[in-house]
């Protein structure tokens, strides 16, 4: 049955951002095959409806915070994902001049201040973002997205205690896929979860299907609407699945095939499809956005591996110090 007041163009705009995600981090695997990107690559395939329902209700101007987990959300703030390969490789032309990588990746231009290697450090981050947005009197949004596996750290608790007392303009946002990284989450994690744990601390909070890319786009668009009227913080608990590993090289022996089959059975990008397609898209526009998609993130991919690596100095600058880094010995 066709979506009563369905807006077929937006949906359509999502199921090619989604597919860009996807082209984007199955290049990234490719370089980790090919060992041009050194070091972890934490791909979040099966997971882009958070990505695109959460942050394409965002603004250019509007503050993101993300995880190690952090390609998708980067993209889907309007990054060039020319530059976030070259970032991936270590080449010149990379968001952060190749050194932050794929945990590190910031695009300041797009307000994307960085993904983050330490679980659960950017909700703190975000507080603060957040709360210098207030004290400015700025009208914009911090939207922090965290795992599962970091509402049992304590950035937590402190991130979201200071953001209610404060009433700051910051949507949390818990990207649930059940594992942190190779433990199921529910094994390790007393209590009714993420949604039960911000509202102890009186946050509104909200659940959603995480692979359902209207609910998730609806439920973000009211949420931040409330923010930015001045309503204070509010909690997005989003359950996902990823369909890969932790990492591109962790072979997920942890999880029965069984659950990863079902799982796949209701991935966000063709369920996205199956509705666009009972809406009157034809299979063919259908696969005409997944082939721009491979396209465009397969010539991003063939640029950053020919891109040359920085000169050594390079190293040496965006160094803090007590003065200017010395030179002498390079």
């Amino acid at each position: 049955m066709p979506i009563p007041n369905l807006d077929l163009s937006r949906l359509r705009d999502q199921h090619r951002m989604m597919w860009r995600i996807r082209a984007l981090e199955e290049a990234a695997l490719r370089g980790l095959d090919e060992k041009i990107v050194l070091g972890a690559i934490h791909p979040s395939i099966g997971q882009e409806a958070v990505a695109v329902g959460v942050v394409g209700n965002l603004r250019r101007d509007d503050i993101l915070l993300s995880t190690h987990r952090g390609h998708g959300h980067t993209l889907a703030k309007g990054a060039n994902p020319d530059a976030m390969l070259c970032e991936l490789f270590g080449r010149i032309g990379g968001n952060c001049g190749g050194k932050g990588g794929s945990m590190h990746i910031a695009d300041f231009s797009v307000g994307m201040l960085g993904a983050n290697g330490v679980v659960g450090a950017n909700i703190v981050i975000a507080a603060g973002a957040a709360h210098a947005i207030k004290l400015k009197r700025e009208d914009r949004v911090v939207c922090c997205i965290f795992g599962d596996g970091a509402i049992n750290r304590g950035p937590f608790l402190e991130g979201l205690n200071w953001a209610q007392v404060f009433g700051l303009p910051v949507l949390f946002v818990c990207e649930d896929n059940g594992f942190a990284a190779t433990t199921r989450t529910a094994t390790m994690t007393a209590g009714g979860g993420p949604s039960v744990r911000a509202r102890a601390m009186g946050l509104m909070a909200e659940e959603v299907d995480g692979n359902d890319i209207l609910a998730v786009d609806s439920m973000a668009r009211r949420l931040v609407a409330e923010i930015r009227a001045g309503g204070g913080p509010r909690f997005l608990h989003a359950h996902t699945y990823r369909l890969t590993g932790h990492t591109g090289a962790d072979p997920a022996t942890y999880r029965p095939a069984a659950e990863v089959a079902a799982a796949r059975a209701l991935e966000p990008i063709a369920r996205t499809a199956a509705v666009l397609a009972e809406a009157g898209l034809s299979a063919d526009d259908l696969a005409a956005d997944r082939a721009a998609a491979e396209q465009e993130m397969l010539t991003a991919f063939l640029a950053a591996r020919a891109a040359p690596f920085p000169d050594p100095a390079v190293a040496f600058t965006d160094v803090q110090d007590a003065g200017a880094p010395s030179l002498e010995h390079v």
